[in-house]
């Protein structure tokens, strides 16, 4: 069997990528070894986690709704039922992927493929839409094959007790104690879900902050909320050995000379994901990985053998599923002829914990690294109107910008609906707009936005909202 065109891998970048080569006349096959199209971030990441984010979400207003004089008693959680919803939400969007590849006449092959030479694939477990012969070839290839959860040595321990994030997801019960191995954005959106379904949470982080590279003004508002929520958080400390028994796991932890052991019903470690470069058949080609395992491309995103390319999380940091649609997308181009290049684009990122965190171009630790001088101009939620009415002044609003020419680089935003807000900053950045630009930008008000206009007002210190002056020079 041949196909001008293959991607290997159908989560968002794989089926973004395959989507739009379709909609331009190209025949094209995405070989997947799951039934389903969507990828880790569909079935086992983004989608699951937010839907049960959403509920901790609106379990948390509900009973915050006390300041109102609202009382709401005797919540019940039915975790079969909450599982269950969620596994409707999952299957209704695969569902609708898989229509969209049939209307696009996008050829399915269910398989692993593992490349035998730089222009086939064999593949194991042919089925799909489009049951294929043993081997595929292929004219160009597209590798999108994402990554999975990374878990050291030390903690693998073959118990289910020991959960890494796509178990974590499954829901399969409210532990009573929960340790959280990991102060990244997994382990604290998960930590999020549990805690507000009633899990006493633990979390160990080896630095000494949370969310290590992510500015500290922002990640300083949510750990004071975080504060409330969990039951304990051990920064600078390392989980040493974890021992699994019936009932409970017991975690042995250390930090500065001293060590604590603590019993917990369930553990989740979430430090962190690998690419899915292994076992693909790279080393039948003069494909590279770095010492990360990340494949090596230039800056259309092409291999060592010019017409593979690599997307998504197997092609580096951030490992985010918007990069990899664009990625997907960005190559396509490519192959229709366009010179489109990854290297100017500017990344947004979103923590989906409560309160959000989100950020896009330069951040105050990269400015640090990388010696550029900037300004930043900052506005508390503390000043917003919508923010007090709906009782969440826990946010914040930072633009860092170019001294003189007054582009800005880069926003960060802390804050309910965080995730929400970024998008315009990441426009403005990303089209190198100045201050001038968003405060000539009528927002409408009361809303939260009004705080990405106040904070570059606050730039010129003449944001109405709080009186602090800009300093002369």
């Amino acid at each position: 069997m041949h196909s001008p065109l293959v991607v290997l891998g159908g989560g968002p970048g794989g089926y973004a990528a395959a989507f739009l080569a379709a909609d331009q006349g190209m025949e094209v096959t995405i070989v997947e070894s799951s039934p389903v199209l969507g990828g880790a971030c569909l079935m086992h990441g983004c989608i699951p986690s937010k839907a049960l984010l959403h509920v901790a979400h609106v379990m948390r207003e509900a009973r915050e709704l006390q300041t109102w004089g609202v009382d709401i008693e005797n919540v019940v959680i039915d975790v079969d039922r909450m599982r269950a919803q969620k596994e409707t939400v999952l299957r209704r969007l695969a569902g609708g992927l898989g229509q969209l590849a049939k209307g696009r006449k996008v050829n399915l092959v269910q398989a692993r493929g593992t490349l035998i030479d730089n222009h086939t694939l064999k593949l194991d477990g042919s089925g799909g839409s489009n049951p294929a012969a043993a081997t595929l070839s292929f004219d160009h290839l597209i590798l999108a094959t994402g990554s999975r959860p990374a878990v050291p040595g030390p903690l693998a321990v073959d118990s289910d007790r020991v959960m890494d994030s796509t178990a974590a997801l499954e829901l399969k019960d409210v532990p009573d104690r929960l340790l959280v191995v990991g102060g990244g954005y997994i382990g604290l959106e998960m930590a999020t879900v549990y805690s507000a379904l009633g899990s006493q949470v633990t979390v160990v982080e080896l630095t000494d902050g949370l969310l290590p590279g992510v500015d500290r003004d922002l990640v300083r508002n949510l750990q004071r909320r975080l504060s409330s929520q969990l039951s304990e958080l051990h920064l600078g400390t390392q989980v040493q050995a974890l021992t699994a028994a019936a009932t409970h796991v017991m975690a042995q932890c250390g930090k500065a000379g001293e060590s604590w052991a603590g019993e917990f019903d369930r553990v989740l470690i979430a430090v962190g994901r690998r690419p899915n470069s292994d076992g693909l058949g790279l080393e039948n080609t003069a494909i590279q990985l770095d010492d990360r395992g990340f494949v090596v491309t230039d800056d259309q995103l092409r291999t060592a053998e010019s017409h593979i390319c690599a997307i998504g999380d197997l092609a580096g940091e951030p490992m985010l599923a918007h990069k990899a649609s664009h990625q997907g997308r960005l190559v396509v181009a490519g192959l229709q002829g366009q010179v489109a290049t990854f290297g100017e684009q500017v990344i947004p990122a979103v923590v989906f914990t409560d309160p959000e965190i989100a950020w896009c171009g330069i951040t105050e630790q990269t400015a640090k690294q990388t010696a550029t001088v900037v300004e930043t101009a900052m506005f508390p939620w503390a000043a917003s109107g919508r923010a007090q009415a709906v009782g969440r002044p826990d946010g914040l609003t930072k633009w860092f910008v170019e001294p003189g020419s007054e582009r800005l680089l880069g926003c960060g935003i802390v804050g309910v609906g965080a995730g929400e807000l970024i998008a315009e900053a990441t426009l403005a950045v990303q089209k190198k707009l100045t201050v001038k630009d968003i405060t000539s930008t009528i927002h409408p008000h009361p809303t939260m936005s009004e705080t990405v206009l106040a904070s570059a007002e606050a730039f010129y210190g003449t944001a109405t909202e709080i009186y602090k002056p800009r300093r002369p020079g």
